[in-house]
């Protein structure tokens, strides 16, 4: 394997780039205009940059990662020949379908097709290509270039194969894999979004503040931040559309998200990004 296409140049779809970059794999990142995509390099750059401040990678090997970085709106040019293809568009379950049919049109008959989705079935998106065997998750955890935990999730239909060389694959770029069934939110996310649901359940019916919440979290179980900062971190969309894909598939309650979160989402307090979220990041 030699060459890997990202879909997406996002928060994670940047992160995944950027590592598969720095274990020198030639990496196209695919967007859908020019300004996503140069935000996206700019943010692998500034994550590169701390890595060159605090001694762990020099300025050479920071240009040589980014100088096997490629940029494109066009998902034929960028995925045309692709051994791998990392999907990491939003978590909408058309979107990402439309994108694996179209790859399953434009890459060669070995390349594996993977997702990062969090929640949505790895068959549901094999089902629209014609290679089901070789559909898997590739699953990361944010942020990408920190975190060593990968989810790889196989499908009914996916290969030995396919699941041996993707192991492979997350091995050579230093992170660890946990291998998961299909299904909805896989470990990471079944486990995550409960949790940050039910703190703001309780911020919901008065029990304390976001910051004491998050006090006793950090404190408790000695966790680096507590839900709401976590929150904050992912993105409140983000939050609220994995528990809502988690609930819509399988109708369980406790992940329907609470009101606190739609709201927030339709305001557009959505955490980090929007420099308003449970806390203000404005100054």
């Amino acid at each position: 394997m030699k060459k890997v296409c990202v879909i997406g140049a996002g928060v994670m779809g940047s992160g995944i780039a950027q590592v598969c970059a720095q274990s020198g794999y030639e990496t196209n990142v695919i967007d859908i205009s020019d300004d996503i995509l140069k935000r996206g390099l700019e943010n692998i750059k500034k994550s590169l940059s701390k890595f060159v401040e605090k001694g762990k990678i020099t300025k050479e090997m920071m240009d040589e990662t980014v100088g096997r970085i490629k940029l494109s709106t066009s998902r034929e040019e960028g995925a045309k020949d692709a051994d791998l293809v990392i999907e990491a568009a939003s978590e909408i379950i058309d979107i990402k379908k439309d994108i694996f049919s179209d790859l399953d049109k434009i890459c060669p008959e070995h390349t594996i097709l993977a997702s990062n989705t969090s929640t949505i079935p790895i068959s549901l998106l094999g089902s629209v290509t014609r290679r089901q065997d070789k559909v898997i998750g590739i699953h990361f955890m944010n942020p990408v270039p920190l975190m060593r935990g990968v989810e790889v999730i196989k499908s009914l239909v996916t290969s030995e194969d396919t699941l041996n060389i993707s192991l492979k694959f997350v091995n050579s770029i230093g992170k660890e894999s946990v291998v998961v069934k299909d299904s909805p939110g896989f470990i990471s996310n079944r486990i995550m979004t409960i949790f940050v649901n039910e703190a703001v359940k309780l911020y919901e019916a008065g029990l304390s503040t976001i910051e004491d919440i998050d006090k006793m979290v950090r404190l408790s179980f000695n966790w680096p931040m507590g839900p709401f900062q976590l929150i904050d971190l992912i993105g409140v969309d983000i939050v609220h559309d994995m528990l809502e894909s988690i609930y819509q598939e399988t109708g369980w309650e406790r992940y329907k998200p609470t009101p606190l979160l739609k709201r927030m989402k339709e305001v557009g307090w959505l955490g980090r990004k929007s420099n308003k979220g449970f806390y203000d990041y404005s100054e």
